[in-house]
């Protein structure tokens, strides 16, 4: 088990970069195309791809959560102690939050923003509650089945979720947070954030029972 202290860095800086490709690829993006679509499919594949690496990257250190709903569900599981929880969701919420700042810096963007894009209503509600629960099934199966393969499982998920829900598949309370303080292409209003980030833990929480028994241990059946 490594150091606390390590873990809560990696999941700090791990949330930070994330939350940077997030944010600096929709700056980017929209900057060089008012096509919604291609904005939209930059913004997939640099998150992807910063996902894929990230979580190579920090895995062995501290999980490479990177969001409160996977840590949640871990203490759930027994995998985590409550202490480490609230630490990784602090680290997490800040990561993000200097993510956001980040790249607004190297945008040359007031650092300080509140986000002003409506992302509201039942279908994204929906949206996000099957974003969570897709993600945390990926998580869940596939750390069993073959655990190398979650940093790729993750990415090519994310990105998947990006077009097929409505919200474009924030799935992360840590994240949601860090988007309402950026006013550019992937945003969030504050005001919309809360109601996202029940149906993301509810998904998540969802996810894990229906995990727990479609890939229980069946040795003794």
């Amino acid at each position: 088990m490594q150091n606390l202290t390590r873990r809560l860095v990696a999941e700090a800086l791990g949330t930070c970069l994330l939350v940077t490709a997030v944010v600096g690829s929709g700056i980017m993006a929209a900057t060089l195309t008012s096509d919604i679509a291609l904005a939209l499919l930059c913004n997939t594949v640099a998150t992807a791809a910063a996902l894929i690496v990230l979580i190579s990257v920090f895995g062995p250190i501290s999980g490479a959560h990177f969001n409160p709903a996977v840590s949640l569900v871990m203490v759930v599981l027994r995998e985590m102690s409550l202490v480490s929880f609230v630490g990784y969701c602090l680290a997490q919420i800040a990561g993000g939050l200097a993510g956001t700042w980040l790249a607004h810096a190297m945008f040359d963007l007031p650092l300080l923003q509140i986000s002003t894009h409506v992302r509201t209503g039942p279908s994204q509600w929906l949206a996000e509650f099957v974003a969570a629960f897709g993600l945390l099934v990926t998580i869940l199966s596939i750390r069993k089945s073959n655990p190398s393969a979650v940093p790729q499982s993750v990415g090519l998920y994310i990105a998947a979720a990006y077009w097929f829900t409505s919200s474009t598949s924030f799935a992360n309370p840590a994240v949601t947070i860090a988007r309402a303080f950026t006013d550019t292409f992937s945003g969030i209003r504050p005001i919309d954030a809360p109601a996202f980030i029940v149906v993301q833990v509810a998904g998540a929480l969802a996810a894990m029972v229906f995990a727990g028994y479609l890939f229980k241990n069946d040795s003794g059946h």
